[in-house]
């Protein structure tokens, strides 16, 4: 655990109580190819968490705190982007968005239909693209 919870958690479940949030890590390069055949029949949602910065680690817990879908009608994907630095790159190459974090990606057929930086992040607002 991080000096009050707040930094440096590698695991978003760590300062959660809610296990019902079905986070994947993503952490290679390859797993965007399956990310993207995936999205054809289900959609997914990328979260980029820098795992230093407290607003970062915020919006995770807000974002988790207010998730509730059920885990067949999205896929949740964990990034930690300090630790897989070529991941997050490669993810803004291949879905088209700038950098940012933290970052909810969500695609949907193979493509980027929507993403949100910083506190525009909403778990509520997943529930349009289900």
């Amino acid at each position: 655990m991080s000096l009050f919870g707040w930094f440096g958690s590698k695991n978003p479940s760590e300062t959660n109580n809610n296990e019902s949030i079905p986070w994947k890590p993503l952490t290679t390069v390859e797993q965007l190819e399956d990310i993207e055949a995936e999205s054809r029949t289900t959609p997914v949602a990328i979260f980029k968490h820098s795992t230093r910065c407290g607003i970062s680690r915020m919006v995770l817990r807000n974002f988790e705190r207010a998730y509730d879908l059920e885990a067949n009608q999205i896929k949740l994907y964990y990034l930690d982007l300090l630790a897989f630095r070529e991941v997050s790159d490669e993810v803004g190459y291949k879905f088209q968005v700038v950098h940012q974090s933290p970052q909810l990606i969500v695609v949907k057929n193979g493509a980027t239909v929507a993403h949100a930086s910083h506190h525009g992040i909403q778990a509520a607002s997943l529930q349009q693209y289900v």
